[in-house]
C-alpha cells in the first residue's frame, strides 16, 4: 500500500445536463476551476449507448484488453470517483458507476464514455496540500495512481 495525506478544499454542487459526455465535462471543469485533485460522488441517469469499461478479457493476460458494454436504454447511476492529474498535469477523472434498470445492473468504468440522460448530479470536493498523480505504468499501459 501507498499512501499520502490531503485537506478538503472547495466543494462543487454540479448539474451535468442532457446529453453531456460525463468524463470530458468533469475534467474540464476542474481545469477551469483549477482543480487539480478531487473526490467526486454522482448519481443520475445515463443514457442508451453510453459505454463502460467492465473488466479485461482475461485477468492476468500479459496484454490487458478492455471489454466495454454499452447501455442498451437509458439507467439509473450512481458512482464514486477521483480527478487526479496526469503527468502533463491535465485533470483526469477515474470514475466507476454502478447502472441499473428494471432488473438489470453493471458496473464499469465510465471513460469508455457515459452521456447525462437528462440530468447527471455531481458533488466534487477538492483535495488540497497532496502531491498525488497519475503516471504510466509499463507493465499495465495504466496511468496509476502515485499518492
Amino acid at each position: 500500500m501507498k499512501y499520502s495525506e490531503a485537506r478538503p478544499g472547495r466543494t462543487f454542487v454540479i448539474r451535468l445536463e442532457d446529453g453531456e459526455s460525463v468524463h470530458e465535462t468533469l475534467e474540464a471543469f476542474a481545469a477551469e476551476q483549477g482543480v487539480q485533485r478531487a473526490s467526486l460522488t454522482v448519481l443520475g441517469g445515463a443514457d442508451k449507448g453510453s459505454r463502460l469499461v467492465v473488466g479485461p478479457e482475461e485477468s492476468r493476460a500479459a496484454v490487458i484488453n478492455p471489454m466495454t458494454l454499452e447501455l442498451y436504454d437509458a439507467h439509473e447511476i450512481t458512482g464514486t470517483g477521483t480527478i487526479f492529474p496526469n503527468a502533463d498535469g491535465r485533470p483526469i477523472l477515474h470514475l466507476h458507476i454502478a447502472c441499473g434498470r428494471e432488473e438489470n445492473s453493471v458496473t464499469g468504468c465510465a471513460r469508455a464514455g457515459v452521456k447525462v440522460w437528462h440530468v447527471m448530479e455531481v458533488v466534487m470536493t477538492e483535495l488540497l496540500q497532496n502531491e498525488a498523480k497519475r503516471l504510466p505504468d509499463a507493465a499495465t499501459g495504466f496511468e496509476l495512481l502515485i499518492p
